[in-house]
């Protein structure tokens, strides 16, 4: 038996369904810890569903490294897991801090970050490094030359994700009629069909595993439907995208087209952190978290490209996490711990 291997996820919002992987992962490797979680707020249903719950700053707040890094030392934590964007170069920055302390924090270099988060120097970079992706230009540049552009476009903005500001225009009165200028992009529409790949690369960067899933369906800007499928070309595609970014470490996913009938692929985004519908490429197999503690705790890795199914689908729904507000206002005399909810299923649970 191993010691104690604690991990925190920050950020954690909505994602009980990774706490849940994290949780038997650690069982799977005969690990006694707990999973922990950290928000800005109680009201967060990972927050009630882990094992432990700690409010800590807004992330964009100058208390929130040292307020993580002393919940960390505090509770013996060995991996940091991020979440959200806005967290990420806040904490690609400080990474070296939380080692000093012993915590692994899974985010990439401060370069990735900043290549991931910004889609004007993510298709610069696409375009340095020889990939394949859409035509991109400002909203003023597009306007300037309407006839060298083919519509419809995409507009979304700059920095942004979920979806959030994400348009589609039909000509160029409609792109002037919209008011978009500044921080927005347009990109070509992408033909074919969507797919995100999770990736995972190692301390060195190497690429470890390569996971295509198709987006079946989308709600919120987050895949509600999914599908593996084994792709030479796209899991070729993301070990190269992984293997070339400077620094990469942790998972990772890209987002992409492929048309089927020409061939035709175009890298769109990479995030730098777990995808929504990562769940999906872990129950087929791909146990991208197994493979990262692995490699912190120095044991022989059982990575592998071949380990998960094809053609696994996933069907998302709603639950829900049930907390008692009287009870948890009287938590406020020790606001750094609450006691783990009750998670039922939505459906049955009622409206």
């Amino acid at each position: 038996m191993y010691p104690s291997f604690n991990i925190l996820v920050s950020s954690a919002g909505r994602r009980v369904a990774l706490l849940d992987i994290f949780r038997r992962t650690l069982r799977d490797l005969g690990l006694r810890g707990q999973v922990m979680a950290s928000d800005m707020s109680r009201r967060s249903a990972a927050f009630h569903a882990a094992d432990r719950g700690f409010v800590v700053p807004r992330c964009s707040s100058p208390d929130f490294v040292p307020a993580l890094l002393a919940l960390c030392e505090r509770q013996a934590v060995r991996l940091l897991v991020p979440t959200i964007d806005s967290e990420l170069g806040v904490l690609a920055a400080q990474r070296a801090r939380f080692e000093a302390a012993g915590v692994t924090v899974a985010v990439s270099s401060p370069e990735v970050v900043a290549i991931s988060e910004d889609k004007q120097r993510t298709h610069a970079w696409l375009v340095q490094e020889g990939l394949p992706t859409v035509r991109q230009g400002s909203v003023e540049a597009v306007l300037a030359q309407p006839e060298q552009w083919r519509f419809p476009v995409i507009v979304k903005p700059r920095r942004g994700s979920s979806s959030v500001g994400v348009v589609q225009v039909g000509d160029a009165r409609q792109l002037a009629a919209t008011g978009r200028r500044g921080d927005d992009i347009v990109q070509a529409v992408a033909p074919g069909h969507e797919y995100t790949v999770d990736f995972l690369a190692d301390r060195a960067g190497r690429c470890r595993c390569t996971v295509p899933r198709r987006r079946l369906e989308v709600r919120g800007g987050e895949v509600s439907k999914g599908m593996t499928v084994r792709s030479e070309v796209l899991e070729a595609l993301a070990w190269r995208v992984c293997e070339r970014l400077p620094g990469a470490y942790g998972t990772l996913n890209v987002q992409l087209f492929l048309d089927e009938a020409s061939g035709t692929v175009n890298v769109i985004e990479i995030n730098a952190r777990f995808g929504g519908g990562f769940p999906l490429a872990w129950e087929a197999g791909a146990h991208l978290p197994r493979w990262m503690i692995e490699e912190v705790l120095g044991l022989p890795s059982t990575a592998s490209q071949g380990a998960w199914r094809d053609r696994l689908v996933m069907l998302r729904y709603d639950s829900a996490v049930f907390v008692d507000e009287a009870r948890d206002e009287a938590r406020d005399e020790a606001p750094d711990e609450a006691r783990r909810g009750a998670v039922h299923d939505a459906q049955a649970a009622g409206p």
